[in-house]
C-alpha cells in the first residue's frame, strides 16, 4: 500500500495565503515540461477503466504517470516510487508549503 502526503499551508501562521489555489497550481506546473493537467484521472484495472474527476497534475517520469491532486487547497501524492519524495518536496518548497503525511 503507497503512503499518501498532502502538501499544505494549514500549519502556517499566515492564514490569509493558506489555500494553494488551482490558479496558482497551473501557473506553477506550466513551466515545468514534465508535468500536464487535467481535469480527470483514469485508473485502469484488470477489467475495467475508472474515472476520477479532479484537478490533477500529472508527473511524466520514466514511462509513469504519477498524479498529484489539487482538493481542497491542499496537493495530494502517493508515494508509488521512490522518485516521488525528492520531487515532492521540490514542489512543497517552491509553493512554501509543508508536507505531512494523510
Amino acid at each position: 500500500m503507497n503512503q499518501r502526503y498532502r502538501i499544505t499551508r494549514t500549519m502556517q501562521e499566515n492564514k490569509a495565503e493558506q489555500a494553494i489555489t488551482l490558479e496558482e497550481c497551473k501557473q506553477y506546473f506550466a513551466d515545468k515540461d514534465e508535468f500536464a493537467y487535467s481535469p480527470v484521472l483514469h485508473v485502469k484495472g484488470p477489467e475495467s477503466i475508472m474515472s476520477i474527476d479532479g484537478d490533477f497534475f500529472m508527473w511524466s517520469h520514466e514511462g509513469n504517470e504519477i498524479p498529484f491532486r489539487l482538493f481542497s487547497g491542499d496537493l495530494y501524492v502517493a508515494i508509488s516510487n521512490e522518485a516521488v519524495v525528492p520531487k515532492m518536496i521540490e514542489i512543497a518548497t517552491d509553493l512554501r508549503a509543508d508536507i505531512i503525511e494523510g
